[in-house]
């Protein structure tokens, strides 16, 4: 199966397990919301990719009440999942779309993603990173929630039998913990230095890890301000 049929096959039973199948779940998702450049009471859009089932989304609106959100994924069953959770909130928008193949739209001064991009290829996740950054204001920053490849092949083999033995510990349901696996199958991430080494090709400044529990991340980067100009030109 791709990665859109998996989704879709597994919209409905997704966000019962998220706590469960990520074991660092508030430092991981805290982490992302500590870094959102605005205060609870700011008015700003950010553009969420790989939304699914909008958890980032209602994480992000729920302290900061006063934004809007731009949900978007390849996924129709997923998001028709979210727009049952923001049923009602014309503040928050749904768009199907392939992000590896589509353009994005903007510009906004925050974009999110979690646990999505590790399914393109390297040159995919790369070719985002720039689609990211034209996508931002100046001064906008990405959010990036995700997995990391362990820079060894033994270190992955650590990180892999730590989730595993965490996954098996839970009280998922064999049928669930089966599709979790399916869907971990097609699983492509890069290491935590790979990615910030292409978000900062791609232009960002400010780059870094700000969070790592074993292959679970939360990385960020600043889009630069415009450079100010005046009569005699550039200041």
């Amino acid at each position: 199966m791709i990665v859109k049929e998996l989704f879709d096959a597994g919209a409905l039973g997704y966000d019962a397990t998220r706590r469960k199948v990520i074991y660092c779940f508030d430092d991981f998702y805290g982490t992302l919301l500590e870094l959102v450049p605005f205060s609870p009471g700011d008015r700003f859009s950010f553009l969420d990719l790989g939304a699914g089932t909008g958890l980032v989304s209602a994480l992000i609106l729920e302290r900061f009440p006063a934004a809007e959100a731009h949900l978007l994924d390849i996924s129709d069953k997923m998001l028709e999942k979210a727009r049952q959770r923001f049923a009602g909130r014309p503040e928050v928008i749904f768009t199907v779309a392939d992000y590896d193949r589509e353009a994005l739209p903007g510009p906004y001064p925050l974009v999110t993603s979690a646990m999505s991009i590790h399914h393109l290829s390297d040159t995919g996740k790369q070719r985002l990173m720039r689609k990211i950054f034209d996508a931002l204001s100046p001064g906008g920053w990405f959010l990036h929630a995700e997995l990391a490849l362990g820079p060894t092949p033994a270190v992955e083999t650590l990180y892999q039998e730590r989730w595993r033995r965490h996954l098996e510990a839970t009280d998922i349901e064999e049928s669930e913990l089966a599709a979790i696996y399916e869907r971990m199958a097609c699983d492509r991430p890069a290491t935590i230095d790979r990615q910030l080494s292409w978000m900062r090709d791609a232009g960002f400044s400010d780059v870094d890890c700000y969070f790592k529990h074993y292959n679970f991340t939360v990385s960020a980067g600043k889009k630069s301000e415009a450079p100010r100009t005046g009569p005699a030109g550039p200041l």
